[in-house]
Order: structure tokens, then sequence, then C-alpha cells
């Protein structure tokens, strides 16, 4: 599982239609922006490493240089009552 952290100056209708298109896939499992309002958080699953660096250099942000990426990988070992976690992560 990872954090993908971005800091963005500019905002377009592109890098949303880049979200639904990798919600739709299943890669992403959540997002939204940060506050206040300097950039936003994506939650990607069930995917390896470099496969996910190719899809951040699809977006929109990063192809004209509006935002920076922070990738962290991490293993979430506990989620409170009601959580789930992603199918492709849960069955590793």
């Amino acid at each position: 599982m990872y954090v993908i952290n971005l800091r963005y100056t500019d905002a377009l209708e592109a890098h949303r239609e880049y979200l639904t298109r990798y919600f739709e896939a299943g890669v992403f499992v959540m997002a939204g922006p940060k506050m206040p309002r300097e950039g936003g958080v994506i939650i990607a699953s069930g995917i390896e490493r470099d496969k996910l660096d190719e899809i951040v250099a699809e977006d929109p942000f990063a192809q004209q240089k509006l935002a920076h990426y922070d990738i962290t990988e991490f293993k979430a070992t506990r989620l409170a009552p009601g959580w789930k976690l992603p199918e492709p992560f849960a069955e590793r």
C-alpha cells in the first residue's frame, strides 16, 4: 500500500479525469485535498512500485510540472472497526 502526497500549484480538470481512471481500475482507493489546500493525498493499493511510478508520471500535474510527489510505501497492520483493506491487499 502506498501514500502519494502531492503539492500542486494549479488545479486541472484533466487531473480529476486521471484520478477517475485509476479509481475505476482499482489502483486508487482513497483521495482528497490536504487542509490547508496546498495539495492532496492519494492512497494506492495492489500494485508494484515500478508500475505505480508509471501511473504517477501520467498525472497531468506531473506532466506539466505542477506538482511534487512524495510516495511512501507502508503495510497496514491495524484498522479501525468497520474498515476493510482493499481486496488485492487483503489477500496477501
